[in-house]
């Protein structure tokens, strides 16, 4: 194969584009229908470039002691950027990466193939059918990054949806989600109910700039029945690149406000970001 080239697909859901970067070698971005969906340095695969899966990557290292092995579901693989990311700062860890998309997994696989020593199973599935036949306790983490397009599928957004979520989870599980939204945060706001209403313990990862309602933008939830390290996040999102701030505690309960969680007959997808949000030119 010719690593300068750009590779483009049609797939089961869209039209995929792997383009290296000229900067970085055997490092590449995956865009479906023109929005950038993963990026990946298959030479440094701790390396994660979008800054919302920093934040992912950030409340990953923060769950568990560094190096601890995990158990880790992940609904939505694109170009499997931290399903590599576990694999390389946390060795040992059995992954699962769901994908509608069984075009996408193997034109990712086919190009930026994974370590023989992975540890990571994919399946060809819809995120919540595969989801509501897991297993009880299953998972150390639960990780919801799955994007119709640019826009979360409203069947994930439920909270029958995420109740399973916290069954295929272990007691001391953390389910961990990446939406995007703006102001005045309505699809934000039920997200933050529905995940209040399973379990104990919820944190907001954005920008400032994305809370104050200034721009469309990722927000990353961290739940869990325990409570997590709040400040150790904090000291490393408002530190990164791309500084961000964690809300949790009464500061998520005031975000939410009236919020109420999400019946299946009210589900919606995340709203359309703005034209340019996330696409490429």
């Amino acid at each position: 194969m010719n690593a300068s080239i750009p590779v483009t697909r049609a797939t089961d859901h869209g039209t995929a584009r792997l383009m290296p970067d000229v900067d970085r070698e055997r490092a590449w971005l995956l865009t479906v229908d023109g929005a950038p969906q993963s990026y990946v340095d298959l030479d440094e695969p701790a390396y994660l470039e979008f800054e919302y899966a920093r934040r992912l990557g950030h409340a990953l290292d923060t769950v568990a002691e560094a190096g601890r092995a995990l158990d880790v579901v992940h609904l939505g693989g694109g170009a499997l950027t931290l399903p590599r990311y576990v694999a390389a700062t946390r060795p040992g860890s059995r992954q699962d990466v769901v994908d509608a998309d069984r075009g996408l997994l193997e034109l990712v696989t086919e190009w930026l193939p994974l370590p023989a020593d992975s540890g990571v199973s994919l399946h060809a599935a819809d995120a919540r059918a595969w989801l509501e036949a897991a297993p009880d306790d299953r998972a150390d983490v639960l990780i919801a990054d799955v994007f119709g397009g640019s826009r979360v599928p409203a069947h994930l957004t439920t909270l029958d949806y995420v109740r399973t979520a916290g069954r295929v989870l272990r007691p001391d599980g953390v389910y961990l989600a990446n939406l995007a939204d703006a102001a005045p945060f309505g699809f934000l706001r039920s997200q933050l109910a529905t995940v209040s209403a399973v379990f104990e313990e919820v944190a907001l990862i954005a920008e400032p700039a994305v809370l104050r309602g200034r721009r469309f933008g990722n927000a990353v939830v961290v739940a869990s029945h325990r409570p997590f390290d709040t400040a150790a996040l904090a000291r490393r999102t408002a530190a990164d690149a791309f500084p961000a701030r964690v809300e949790h505690g009464a500061a998520v309960r005031e975000f939410t406000g009236p919020a109420r969680p999400v019946a299946e007959a009210d589900a919606v997808p995340s709203p359309v970001p703005p034209g340019g949000s996330f696409g490429i030119g």
